[in-house]
């Protein structure tokens, strides 16, 4: 089947693998096997970034349709379309995301991110992830779906749930997922109903009333499509904020840079990306066999494209391993590319830079509360840093 060396250790559906900071595993395969196949969870690990390029651009060969999800069958989203399907309803929900939407968000997400910075600074002590970064990304999508702001911890709940019952061991945790999908759905439903009633200034007045082809989208379809969005728009950007923040308290000359001249902070955002990654991986389906890198991969069988592999590989990027908040250039693959590149990504970048402006300049006394590397989150989709305790002496 395979005639690359093995590595007890390297278990890529297993959350344990990545919250355990596989950085050191990845490497050991980009260097002795590149293309892994993993035997506990059927599926190649693509490592190095010319494949995962490669693979991204070419959606002949490698399908979403078999699902994004190495251990699971697609869903009834768009991420787990091909053609035409795929052109569709991304030409749907992308409505939502037009670059003068996205732009029109900047005042909202500076208000939400000095309220978050006002209180988290009157408390002094905080962790920086349950108490800042895992809020306002949460709070932008829960805009954008019509969520009431009474219900955003429960929409908060919803999405850690399902997101850790990804490559959970635990059938506790499957339930978990399983029973916030159910709630989150159900709540959803009735929010749909409102707005093709009364439709107001949110994404979801707009999807309900979209139009692709003369065509409209049934409620169970929109459905899918908001909870893509509000596990790719909310359980993505918190790890970036969290991570980022924490490289530029371990490099306070980095920070310094960046609150003297905040033009630096757009460059700053994406060495962030690079560095972080918090989609850990998405699954594509071999279309036919093939050979790569002398294994042979047959028709039907998954292979999942590491993004945090590909944007620590050495020969895209120069000393791969060291922080670099103006590293020029980088083209990191944090938001993949080809058909399926992330249509959240310049709200991402909005996000990131509006709160880094005022995270620096409205807390210049923060620090690190403790000197032990802060725990991962054990999921085998999207991962980072759990808790981050900090003090703001000013």
């Amino acid at each position: 089947m395979h005639d690359h060396p093995l590595h007890p250790d390297v278990r890529l559906t297993d959350g344990a693998f990545y919250g355990n900071d596989p950085h050191e595993l990845l490497r050991w395969m980009r260097e002795n096997a590149p293309v892994y196949w993993d035997e506990a969870g059927q599926v190649w690990g693509i490592t190095l970034f010319e494949d995962v390029f490669a693979l991204s651009k070419d959606n002949q060969t490698w399908r979403n349709s078999g699902g994004i999800r190495p251990d699971n069958p697609p869903m009834p989203y768009m991420i787990d379309m091909d053609e035409p399907d795929h052109k569709k309803r991304r030409a749907l929900v992308s409505k939502g995301f037009t670059p003068r939407r996205v732009s029109d968000r900047e005042a909202r997400v500076r208000e939400i991110s000095v309220d978050l910075i006002g209180r988290a600074k009157v408390r002094g002590t905080f962790d920086f992830v349950k108490d800042v970064a895992a809020w306002l990304p949460l709070i932008v999508i829960g805009d954008m779906l019509g969520v009431d702001p009474d219900d955003y911890p429960r929409l908060l709940e919803w999405s850690e749930m399902m997101i850790l019952g990804t490559g959970a061991t635990s059938v506790e945790r499957m339930m978990d997922a399983g029973r916030a999908f159910e709630e989150y759905t159900t709540y959803q439903r009735r929010v749909l109903e409102d707005r093709r009633r009364n439709p107001r200034e949110d994404l979801v007045s707009v999807l309900v009333h979209a139009e692709v082809d003369g065509e409209r989208f049934s409620d169970d379809e929109l459905l899918m499509e908001t909870l893509l969005i509000l596990i790719g728009g909310d359980e993505t950007t918190r790890h970036v904020l969290s991570g980022g923040m924490y490289q530029l308290l371990l490099h306070p000359e980095q920070r310094a840079a960046l609150a003297a001249d905040p033009a630096k902070i757009p460059v700053a955002v994406e060495e962030m990306l690079r560095w972080v990654s918090p989609i850990q991986n998405m699954a594509r389906t071999a279309a036919r066999d093939v050979e790569l890198r002398g294994q042979k991969i047959r028709a039907g069988q998954k292979v999942i494209l590491l993004y945090p592999s590909a944007n620590r590989d050495a020969k895209v990027f120069a000393e791969p391993f060291r922080f670099d908040a103006a590293r020029k250039p980088n083209d990191h693959l944090a938001f993949g590319l080809g058909g399926h590149f992330c249509l959240g990504a310049n709200l991402a970048r909005l996000e990131l830079r509006v709160f880094l402006e005022e995270a620096l300049r409205r807390m210049p006394g923060l620090e690190l509360a403790s000197d032990a590397p802060p725990p991962l989150r054990a999921s085998n989709f999207i991962s980072g840093i759990e808790s981050l305790p900090v003090v703001c002496r000013a």
